[in-house]
């Protein structure tokens, strides 16, 4: 969401302000499939939810000051802080929070019995930069209540500064016009160039298999396109997040979609039709590009 915008030209809020545009009707036409679906299938089995419950309350304090933390969060969204700031203030509010209603389990990241200002101060540090893992009673809790912290964001840090590497070579030996040009000679409408994004987004997560250079390279390649059709920037934006990101879990050997499905324990195929948003978004901004709807131009920022 803030990579969209930043290749598109665009402004964040703005960017998420007129994504709802394509995402809520694709949402509602998903959750009212999903209710069909439901009203229509029979169940078997029961969850085991008591045990893990009983799990996590004996090792966390669970109370509803904790929520203070997300509404900030949610509240400086609102008020359009800027993204870093948002985040850096509910990471540190966290912290507060955790020496508050957890100091156990803050002394205990760090090997300590107890938690005085050194353990206090290690503990939210480890939390924050490295792998930290909290035990509980109930094994199946552990995988979930561990986390790599700033660490385990250095993989996909690295993968956006190579794919940011990789377009601005491509864009430097001219690699990027000569592509854009053949596509664009295709693209002699609006919705052609819609259409053209959509299929780039698409070819890069199949063959480059990561969702990052399917939004970076599209993004690199039609930037100048939509400015020269007087499009407004919002508009590649929220075809790059509507192609690009989405779909990146309906590719089994994309990074999402591997990871969807090791974590679920279900193949994408078996997934895939109920990925209904992911496979139905690019659809959705099709149509709305072939009957003009909500398509914002650069001069006068209003949608037709």
């Amino acid at each position: 969401t803030n990579l969209a915008p930043a290749m598109a030209g665009g402004d964040l809020f703005g960017h998420i302000r007129y994504m709802t545009y394509t995402t809520i009707p694709t949402i509602t036409i998903t959750l009212i499939i999903f209710i069909i679906i439901g009203l229509n299938l029979e169940t078997t089995g029961i969850a085991d939810t008591e045990s893990i419950l009983k799990s996590i309350d004996s090792t966390f304090t669970i109370n509803g000051w904790l929520f203070l933390v997300p509404l900030a969060v949610i509240l400086m969204i609102i008020k359009k802080a800027p993204p870093l700031v948002a985040l850096l203030i509910g990471t540190l509010l966290g912290g507060v929070f955790a020496l508050w209603f957890q100091p156990d389990i803050v002394a205990g990241i760090t090997g300590a019995k107890e938690l005085n200002f050194e353990s206090g101060y290690k503990g939210i540090l480890n939390a924050i930069t490295i792998k930290t893992e909290i035990a509980t009673d109930n094994p199946a809790l552990n995988d979930l209540f561990s986390a790599k912290g700033m660490s385990g964001m250095l993989g996909t840090i690295w993968l956006i500064v190579c794919a940011m590497v990789f377009g601005g070579i491509m864009d430097g030996i001219g690699a990027l016009s000569r592509i854009t040009k053949s596509l664009l000679g295709l693209a002699k409408t609006t919705f052609g160039l819609f259409a053209s994004t959509v299929g780039s987004c698409l070819a890069l997560n199949v063959t480059a298999s990561d969702q990052y250079l399917a939004i970076v390279v599209p993004g690199k390649m039609f930037a100048k396109a939509y400015e020269d059709r007087g499009l407004a920037p919002e508009n590649l934006s929220r075809t790059l997040e509507d192609s690009g990101t989405v779909t990146s879990v309906l590719i089994p050997w994309n990074t999402c979609g591997a990871y969807h499905s090791g974590v679920l324990g279900v193949s994408v195929a078996d997934y895939f039709f109920f990925a209904i948003f992911n496979w139905l978004s690019p659809i959705t901004t099709l149509f709305f590009a072939a009957l003009g709807i909500k398509i914002k131009q650069l001069s006068s920022s209003k949608a037709l």
